[in-house]
């Protein structure tokens, strides 16, 4: 188990470490909660902004990659142009209402059509074959985390909804922040403890044992969702 968890910190340290850390599209949500709560919205959404600008300068004058720096400071400024053109503080958080309904959806739909969500997530970001996901052996684990994903992305949602309904900005912002990534970190806690378990349960081909056409019994995959 010890090894288990080593495993899980070393998986965990790519997010947030090296030339494309999640820090750059984090940290401004985190200062916009701070400043709302000691000074008021329209201080924490111009601080928020500043600071995305920032940390995409940083990048910059360092040689890096501006993929989330420029997320950060393209989500903020489009945030800030909607509470604009509403005239509601609470218009803020409008955008993060809609891409979260568009995720949900695609997640549901990704489920229907059997290529779960969490599958392409994996593809994309470890570049293994495509077609070992889909193996009968291997496509559950995928499936079965991509759901316990649609129950968080929804209860998220309804919360949220009800808040933005409410135009309660202050509970909103909290609630934006909390079950962001604080929230999305315990679940990808939960995807690969339990994925990782699942494979091994399934008993299917690891990818090396898939792409070299390997008979069963197989060892599986010993490391990575």
């Amino acid at each position: 188990m010890k090894k288990k968890w080593r495993e899980l910190a070393e998986e965990l340290k790519i997010l947030f470490t090296g030339r494309n850390s999640f820090l750059d599209a984090i940290l401004p949500p985190i200062l916009f909660l701070v400043v709302n709560g000691l000074v008021g919205f329209q201080a924490a959404m111009w601080s928020s902004l500043a600071l995305s600008v920032v940390i995409a300068a940083v990048r910059i004058n360092r040689k890096q990659s501006l993929l989330y720096a420029l997320a950060g400071v393209a989500s903020v400024a489009f945030a800030i142009g909607i509470a604009w053109f509403l005239g509601k503080s609470e218009g803020f958080f409008l955008p993060g209402l809609i891409s979260g309904s568009m995720t949900l959806l695609l997640t549901l739909v990704s489920l229907v059509i059997r290529r779960p969500m969490v599958a392409w997530t994996s593809f994309i970001a470890r570049r293994w074959t495509l077609d070992w996901y889909w193996h009968p052996q291997v496509r559950p684990a995928y499936s079965e985390v991509t759901f316990a994903w649609a129950i968080f992305f929804a209860a998220r949602l309804l919360l949220q909804f009800s808040l933005f309904e409410n135009q309660d900005v202050n509970s909103l912002a909290v609630t934006n922040f909390v079950t962001g990534w604080p929230a999305t970190i315990l679940l990808l806690v939960f995807s690969y403890l339990y994925g990782t378990w699942r494979l091994a349960q399934l008993q299917g081909p690891s990818v090396e044992e898939f792409n070299n056409n390997i008979p069963a019994p197989w060892q599986g995959q010993r490391r990575g969702f």
